[in-house]
């Protein structure tokens, strides 16, 4: 059931399940915390689950201005304040990540353990990073007509084959609007502050098979991040959650709780 806060001048939509710990959800650029839906179930059982929806995107209601990486970090720790919490454990897939970074950094009193999934480091740009992403761009442009090739970039092909309603998501996008617009703007704003500077104990997640951030970015996170934790998923593209989510709860429930405090 959604609920809802207000944390300063944003209505954020969430959804809460489970008990346990509190774990915070980030999506990525152009999702909702739908994307977490097969996610959710694995997790519920070991923690208090709370994903919700970011500036333009899903339910959350927030003033008609692009927002800045800086303002979703701040709704974030207004958010895990208002609902009572000191910190919370964070995991943040693709644009997500680079939320949770930006949490992280400037508000590093809220994150308890933090997972970065399929993700780029801050402060640098994904056009600077993955070249090769511009393609994406050209195929959003092409829709309908662009959705299987578009759906490649996230899934693998063996994936698709399981999975072609997932095509059909592509092909459903809808055109182009004002808050998309936003919300792009948004996803191109960055930090001055990078990697180096995050202090919680951090895991870092890539997919073997992530064409829209290759592992190599993603994974090279680990090493300027002080002792941070590195998987490689064999086999995973860029949609970690949607693809394998008993995989992701398996590294967020090794890597979050301590042992022996497993359910």
């Amino acid at each position: 059931m959604t609920e809802f806060v207000q944390a300063g001048e944003v209505r954020i939509a969430f959804d809460r399940a489970g008990s346990g710990p509190e774990l915070v959800l980030m999506h990525g650029a152009e999702a909702s915390r739908q994307m977490f839906a097969a996610l959710v179930p694995h997790l519920a059982r070991h923690f208090t689950v709370i994903s919700y929806d970011q500036r333009d995107c899903g339910e959350t209601e927030a003033p008609e201005r692009a927002a800045t990486l800086s303002d979703l970090a701040h709704d974030a720790h207004r958010l895990i304040r208002t609902l009572g919490l000191k910190r919370a454990h964070v995991f943040g897939s693709s644009f997500g990540a680079r939320v949770a970074q930006a949490l992280a950094l400037l508000h590093p009193q809220s994150v308890d353990r933090l997972v970065l999934a399929s993700t780029w480091p801050l402060p640098r740009s994904y056009q600077e990073l993955c070249p090769d992403g511009g393609r994406i761009a050209a195929l959003r442009q092409g829709l309908p007509a662009t959705a299987e090739e578009l759906a490649a970039w996230f899934f693998p092909e063996a994936f698709l084959q399981e999975r072609p309603d997932l095509r059909r998501v592509f092909a459903g996008v809808r055109p182009q609007s004002v808050r998309s617009e936003r919300r792009a703007a948004t996803v191109a704003t960055t930090l001055e502050q990078g990697v180096a500077d995050i202090v919680a104990p951090t895991l870092v997640l890539a997919g073997e098979l992530d064409r829209v951030v290759p592992p190599s970015v993603t994974l090279g996170m680990a090493g300027r991040i002080r002792g941070a934790d590195a998987v490689l998923l064999p086999g995973i593209g860029h949609a970690t959650a949607l693809q394998a989510p008993d995989a992701v709860a398996h590294h967020l429930v090794r890597f979050l709780l301590p042992a022996g405090a497993k359910a």
